[in-house]
């Protein structure tokens, strides 16, 4: 997802992690290529990105690399324009099951909620 220091899709700005709550306010970076065709001119952050910042986040703050393994509630609600929005706001709630992390969360803009998920993941390994 990010090629190079400059190119980044999003920066986290904030994290905050206590017991089974991540909270983070993160910069979406209106230059990344992404929005080079998602879409030129009218840049808006793709679903399976919103999806792929919420599970890189969750691994960063628990410190392993995940894989979904299902993703049974996901909910697109509202598009992010990084021209008009460049700061969001991520909180995800999880518990360990097993071997398996089940988490929830939702992505923000103030109180507009863009971005709701529900998850299951097996851990693979420390980072």
């Amino acid at each position: 997802m990010m090629e190079d220091a400059n190119d980044e899709l999003f920066k986290v700005d904030k994290l905050a992690h206590t017991d089974g709550l991540i909270k983070a306010e993160l910069f979406i970076n209106p230059n990344s290529a992404i929005f080079k065709g998602h879409f030129p001119g009218q840049p808006i952050v793709p679903g399976a990105c919103m999806l792929q910042i919420a599970k890189e986040v969750i691994e960063s703050a628990l410190g392993q690399s995940l894989t979904i393994q299902k993703a049974g509630n996901l909910k697109f609600i509202g598009m992010i324009d990084p021209l008009v929005t460049s700061s969001v706001q991520l909180e995800i709630a999880y518990k360990f099951v097993e071997d398996e992390v089940s988490f929830t969360g939702k992505l923000s803009d103030g109180d507009r909620v863009c971005f709701k998920l529900q998850a299951r993941s097996v851990a693979i390994k420390t980072i």
